[in-house]
């Protein structure tokens, strides 16, 4: 079979490998698309993310959907699960297997990942995908998974007003969520023009470019909170949601968000460090919440989506043979579109 190995920074390399065989809780999956992640962007830049780094070879992608090959679901068309955690620790028995110490994870550390035309996988961790969901669309069940545990641990209710600062996917994913949960209002940041112009279509009220003075983000969300709920409304958002992955972010949402409110870190910093001015924090006297991957949330995912609550195709910008591969990731690296797949073996 063939796949794609992440050899060094920027170093994707076509290798052939025989085809793997199911073991015992296992199941063969034919992989038909690959979304590629902010986090796969970091080992494709970095050659790590974090405190991982790449220690061999590697096959990236942890988005992914697939057709079970062989075995009572032969043929059964499935959204994965990446995550494989110990479910004997006490933090997965309490309900936090995102947080499972010993998790292993598809692309990460010593597991490859899904950027090949085959791979074996814990028939446990794959769900079956309704006929009105595409591959395609299953496989950014992932990311609608990680938006979803972002924003339930905002705890939301209707007429919130919310801040998005980064209009990736993930962000877009949020701006949906918010308004399927009810807010109030809401306002999205990104630098780039065709981000803002996606971030309009997803739902949000207000959109600016985070270039220029902080206090002009500070100044958007009071008046939307003005607009959105009246005169007397707190000057800024209850929630604002960060998701770019940098310290300029991280800052603006904390100016958004109200005396009191909630800043929840979803993106991924460079360099594994995240810093803010404390007095900001501190002043307002935030809740400051950090969120990783996701929890049980596919057959959530699922439902939004078949009700229409949440469009997941009209994020894709471009899909790749898996001979294209590091063409995928030079093109998804630009951010010039917005969700890049890979379909290593079609549809």
């Amino acid at each position: 079979m063939r796949l794609a190995r992440l050899y060094g920074v920027r170093d994707v390399r076509l290798d052939e490998e025989p085809a793997p065989v199911a073991a015992a809780g296992s199941s063969l999956v034919r992989v038909t698309a690959v979304g590629l992640c902010g986090s796969d962007l970091h080992w494709y830049a970095e050659a790590g993310i974090g405190d991982a780094v790449l220690g061999r070879p590697l096959v990236l992608g942890h988005e992914f959907a697939g057709v079970i090959s062989g075995g009572p679901r032969d043929g059964e068309r499935v959204a994965v699960d990446p995550a494989m955690p110990c479910e004997h620790c006490a933090t997965c028995r309490t309900g936090h297997r995102n947080l499972c110490p010993t998790v292993r994870f598809a692309g990460h550390g010593d597991v490859d990942g899904a950027l090949r035309e085959y791979l074996t996988w814990p028939t446990r961790l794959l769900v079956p995908l309704p006929s009105e969901l595409s591959d395609v669309d299953g496989a950014l069940l992932e990311p609608l998974g990680v938006a979803l545990h972002a924003v339930g641990l905002a705890k939301p209710r209707p007429g919130l007003t919310v801040a998005v600062l980064g209009c990736g996917p993930i962000g877009l994913l949020l701006i949906q969520l918010a308004r399927a949960a009810g807010a109030a209002a809401v306002l999205a940041t990104d630098p780039l023009a065709h981000r803002r112009a996606a971030a309009e279509r997803a739902g949000a009220d207000v959109v600016r470019d985070p270039a220029g003075p902080m206090a002009a983000i500070g100044a958007a969300a009071a008046e939307l909170a003005r607009v959105a709920l009246g005169p007397a409304a707190a000057p800024g958002v209850d929630v604002a949601f960060e998701v770019a992955g940098t310290d300029d972010a991280v800052h603006a949402a904390m100016v958004a968000a109200r005396p009191g409110g909630k800043v929840l870190l979803v993106g991924i910093p460079d360099g594994d460090t995240t810093t803010f001015p404390a007095s900001v924090a501190r002043r307002k006297g935030l809740t400051v919440l950090l969120s990783r991957r996701m929890d049980d949330t596919y057959p959530r995912a699922i439902r939004l989506v078949r009700r229409g609550a949440v469009d997941l195709a009209g994020l894709v910008s471009a899909c790749y043979p898996l001979a294209e591969t590091d063409a995928a990731f030079t093109a998804a690296a630009s951010r010039d579109g917005l969700k890049i797949v890979v379909q290593p073996s079609g549809a």
